[in-house]
């Protein structure tokens, strides 16, 4: 009886304290007019909850457990040998897992410090979604000893989603799947999937990878995931549901106060399961054997488990009877089959163009022109309410607006989506903008775009202070420039100086004044210089040789913009020569008389 308590104590102590802190994000994140199922889901009668809500689902709303973590707060796995202490076994997470976690956060915290993604949540979401990899089962490598695979998609008390991906992931060329330690949809692992171990390939069966991919989808959308909304909204995002929202705080909170890393394969297994009505659920292929568990005395502890020992009121657990259903509790609904009727995404023949004009952008800008996209049938009729993912490809490190190289988009009425602004990175050349319909094989539509080195149209000196300098000397000043394009600063501008012959001859001088390098030697042309923030360039010293007369120093930006600066070199003063010694005044002996 004892067991039996703590079950329902903290399945509704639990849940309820973790609802009340995120019932207000929640409400907010909500689409409107979705309705939960009878599990926490959105129901099949909801045909999807909004476009939006399901646009870019990570697990396309798949099954997850709803095991609750232990009221006891976690403690330390023990050293010496003792017995592990009550609710520790919950705290564990396998050692290869917990190091997939641990790194993908710390790849986020550079890539994205201000998403605030801690790896306890990868943890919770890692949970739910598959225990911790069937409690760790994974080669040294990350990838699981067999293929995790979710239940097919195809509308029978799950979201209804077509096959995207030939069968690739999940070996299913009808309908889609959830594959991985994360349960990733193949149609959002095309986008979101990573290389989280440097081995080279993005396969969602590994637990590096697919740790990865799922920090990179909740830090999307510019999300803080420090405030408690973004949190919610992340979550919700992944899957679609509150109670998978409040199963999944639970255990963030749970791993928050502490866990330990525990041998891979050593996990406990979680029994409850969103989906147990429909008696399917993510499993390997081929079945993985359970973890051997021990019996307590009085039953599990486990949501789902039996208060007596060796008992079991989970179906299909090999009980002898199931558990009488509680009085007052309601009768679940009756899944509806699949609608024969068409969604708009089926009647989607091809996409067209919806005018879109050229799409160029210096490098570090925004592109003024955003991609405009057409879904129409076979006869050219608009159709609304279709999911539309823009994607970026090329060797280029060009970014949507969030700072994704993906983004869905809903047609609108007109059967346009228009794809969220462009910004140019800093790689210069040519890339493409992929448009493809969400959940349907129809062919893309690409979108040539190209990024341009930053430029200026207007070069200017910032004082005009004459420079001067004696023959063999070095100027007082140094030569400083300010870059302006359009009339705002333009900075990190290419820029060039070079000592030219003449305003006609823009060959290097062989003479006059020159810059050093770094050996100190004279040089006349300096390239590689860059205008900063402010769109200012101040030049090296410049130096004099032997030669006097008037010099031209001309810099020249990416972009045709050009100043001329004027050098002016002296010649050196030449000391006067000393007065030579006159001659003597007393004059020479006469010869004397002779005799």
């Amino acid at each position: 009886m004892t067991a039996h308590f703590g079950r329902r104590l903290r399945k509704g102590a639990a849940t309820t304290a973790v609802a009340a802190v995120a019932v207000a994000a929640l409400a907010a994140s909500q689409a409107p007019g979705a309705t939960p199922g009878d599990q926490g889901r959105q129901s099949t009668a909801d045909t999807t909850p909004s476009p939006e809500a399901n646009a870019d689902s990570a697990t396309g709303n798949s099954p997850y457990y709803t095991d609750l973590p232990p009221l006891n707060s976690p403690k330390p796995s023990p050293t010496d040998g003792s017995s592990v202490p009550p609710g520790s076994a919950e705290a564990g997470i396998p050692a290869t897992v917990l190091d997939a976690y641990q790194k993908a956060a710390a790849a986020l915290g550079e890539a994205k410090p201000g998403c605030n993604l801690p790896w306890e949540l990868l943890a919770a979401i890692g949970k739910v979604e598959s225990g911790q990899a069937r409690g760790g089962r994974v080669r040294a490598d990350g990838t699981t000893l067999s293929p995790i695979i979710g239940p097919q998609l195809d509308g029978n008390g799950f979201a209804l989603i077509r096959d995207t991906d030939n069968g690739v992931h999940d070996g299913n060329s009808s309908y889609d799947n959830a594959v991985g330690p994360m349960q990733f949809i193949p149609s959002t692992w095309a986008w979101a999937g990573r290389d989280g171990n440097g081995d080279g390939k993005k396969d969602p069966n590994n637990i590096y990878d697919a740790a990865l991919a799922a920090g990179h989808y909740l830090c999307r959308n510019g999300w803080d995931l420090s405030v408690q909304a973004d949190l919610s909204r992340a979550i919700l995002s992944y899957n679609y549901s509150q109670d998978y929202l409040h199963t999944v705080l639970s255990w963030l909170e749970y791993y928050r106060k502490g866990s330990h890393e525990i041998p891979d394969g050593t996990g406990t297994l979680p029994v409850g399961r969103s989906d147990d009505k429909q008696g399917s659920g993510p499993s390997t292929r081929p079945s993985a054997p359970a973890a051997p568990s021990t019996p307590k005395p009085g039953g599990s502890d486990k949501p789902g488990g039996s208060d007596k020992p060796g008992g079991s009121d989970k179906p299909g657990s090999g009980s002898p009877s199931p558990k009488p259903t509680p009085p007052g509790t309601p009768s679940p609904k009756p899944t509806p089959p699949p609608s024969s009727s068409p969604t708009p995404t089926d009647t989607v023949h091809h996409l067209e163009d919806a005018g879109t004009d050229r799409l160029t952008a210096m490098a570090g800008d925004a592109f003024t022109e955003r991609v405009s996209t057409r879904a129409e049938t076979r006869e050219g009729k608009a159709v609304a309410a279709v999911r539309i993912r823009f994607t970026i490809v090329g060797s280029t490190d060009a970014t949507f607006s969030n700072g994704e190289s993906v983004a869905t988009v809903v047609t609108n009425s007109s059967g346009v989506a228009v794809s969220p602004g462009l910004r140019a990175g800093e790689k210069t050349g040519a890339f493409t903008v992929r448009a493809t319909v969400v959940g349907r094989l129809v062919p893309g539509l690409d979108y040539s775009a190209s990024v341009t080195e930053r430029a200026a149209d207007a070069l200017t000196r910032t004082d005009n202070t004459a420079f001067t300098c004696t023959a063999g000397g070095e100027f007082a000043q140094q030569v400083g420039v300010k870059a302006t394009y359009k009339g705002a600063a333009a900075d990190g501008v290419a820029a060039t100086a070079t000592l030219v012959k003449s305003a006609d001859d823009p060959t290097v001088n062989d003479k006059g004044p020159y810059f050093k390098d770094a050996g100190g030697r004279a040089i006349r042309s300096l390239s590689g210089l860059k205008t900063d923030a402010n769109g200012l360039l101040t030049l090296p010293k410049l130096y004099a040789d032997d030669t006097s007369g008037t010099f031209l120093l001309r810099v020249t930006t990416a972009g045709g913009a050009t100043v001329t600066v004027e050098l002016t070199v002296t010649a050196a003063e030449t000391s006067s020569p000393s007065p030579s010694t006159s001659p003597s005044a007393d004059p020479s002996p006469s010869p004397s008389p002779s005799a």
